[in-house]
């Protein structure tokens, strides 16, 4: 992250990173993982955290 980027760091594990920032006045959220960067504006960030929760409870 850069110095002149208002982000904050919601989760981070030795490996994976979850941030968030602002653009445009919308929030985006950011997901590092390893070689993979994921940018996703709210709508997709909610949408997301489902597939996370339906996939954690197979």
């Amino acid at each position: 992250m850069t110095e002149n980027l208002d982000a904050d760091l919601l989760a981070e594990t030795e490996n994976y990173m979850v941030w968030t920032s602002e653009v445009d006045g919308e929030p985006l959220f950011h997901i590092e993982l390893g070689e993979v960067s994921l940018h996703l504006p709210s709508e997709e960030w909610e949408e997301f955290v489902t597939l996370m929760k339906l996939a954690s409870e197979k």
